[in-house]
Formats: structure tokens, sequence, C-alpha cells
């Protein structure tokens, strides 16, 4: 199988075996590895890949970069799959693929702090390629890639498109702020409108891509900061 051909602002670093690139990514970023460093795992039943950032903002700002790369992830399948194919993305991380659950982003930092400038920022995705459970169709919300007629979707062509995809989006954000990330965004978003937990409707994300869930009269906001997955 051949390696991901990655552009010029990026550096890709391959992993074996079972080991976690999202892990790994953390791992490298506090050791002050070069922001734009891509580590990836591409196995036959999985695909999995994390980008270590090196942000210049608040941490409440830079986490703009999970439903950036998310978007160009979803831009990036979108291109490579069939037409009748649909890419959706939840607001907790989950991608979905013709209405099921098939992989999930995550992110990390340096810190937790949303007014601090964080050192790093890692955003990470997964995505199943095939399934391995004994009776797949016993959970139809669950999918893998090839079970949608995506099988002659290469995973190596997928990392390197969502690298560019997620570049592009980076240099527009980096010149145009929140707006055309968000307004993508929320064109792929699940639920919208719909009932979220017991007595909740989500109505949708603020400026900087907070969920926003009515209850009642209240509306309160959960921002994407909740979704840190740092050591603590």
């Amino acid at each position: 199988m051949s390696e991901p051909v990655f552009p010029p602002l990026l550096t890709g670093h391959p992993v074996q075996g079972g080991e976690d690139p999202f892990d790994r990514a953390q791992a490298m970023a506090a050791l002050g590895c070069d922001a734009g460093t891509v580590v990836y795992s591409i196995q036959a039943d999985r695909v999995r890949a994390a980008i270590v950032f090196a942000p210049e903002v608040a941490l409440q700002d830079a986490m703009a970069m999970l439903p950036l790369c998310a978007v160009g992830f979803q831009n990036a399948l979108g291109a490579l799959a069939p037409p009748e194919v649909a890419v959706h993305l939840g607001w907790e991380g989950l991608i979905c693929v013709n209405g099921a659950k098939c992989g999930v982003f995550r992110v990390a930092a340096s810190g937790t702090d949303p007014q601090a400038e964080p050192d790093w920022l890692i955003v990470g995705w997964e995505l199943a390629l095939l399934q391995t459970s004994d009776a797949p169709g016993e959970n139809p919300d669950v999918t893998a890639l090839y079970d949608e007629g995506c099988a002659d979707v290469s995973a190596t062509q997928l990392v390197e498109s969502w690298s560019r995809h997620m570049l592009t989006w980076l240099n527009r954000w980096q010149e145009e702020g929140n707006a055309p990330v968000h307004g993508e965004w929320m064109g792929l978003l699940r639920g919208v409108g719909e009932p979220f937990g017991e007595t909740g409707v989500f109505l949708g994300t603020d400026e900087r891509f907070g969920m926003l869930i009515r209850q009642g009269s209240d509306t309160q906001l959960r921002p994407l900061t909740e979704l840190l997955e740092n050591e603590k």
C-alpha cells in the first residue's frame, strides 16, 4: 500500500499496528514537533489520522479547527465517493455515511483555559472501512465505508484529499474568520431543529460553533471546549 503524499506545509508520520495516531500526535506535540505534523494509520478495517496545530489565538477561538477539519473531511469524502453517498457530521464529532455512524472526530489541547493560547491543539479522526462485527446487520445505526457503495475509495487517497481540503479551509479561515466554515458546517450538521436530550431542542450553533439548546424559555450554550479529551 502506497503512503499518502501531503501538501508542502504538512509532514506525514505513519504509525504501525494498533498504535493510536491521536495519542502519538499528543505525545509528539508535547515534545515540540512542528505544526502541520500529520500522524496516520491505515489498516484493512479502518483509517485514522491526527494533525498538530500551533494556534496563535485563544483556545476558544482555536477550537474552530475541529469543525474546520470536519468540513474538510466531508468535502474530501464527498469528492471521492459516488454522488449518491451522503456524508454528514455531528456536533460532538460524529461522522455519518448514509445516515449511520461510520467514524468520529476527536480534539485535545495543551490546556483547558478558553481564554489562554494553547501551545498545541490536536484534531484527530477515524473512519471504519470494514465492519468487523460477527453480525453487522444487528446494528443498523452503525456502518462502514465499504458497506455504503464506497469500495473504490482508497484510504490513502482519502487522507491525502482530507489534508488538501483542510488546508484550503484553514487558509480561508485565516483570511475570513469563522463565518465561511460556520456556514458550510451548519449545512452538514445532523439534528438541527430536532429534540436533544430529554427536554431540549438543538437550535444550531453560535459564532464560535458552540451548541445552542433550547429548554422551555431558556437557551443553553455548550462550548466546543467541552469536547476536549485532555488528560485531567
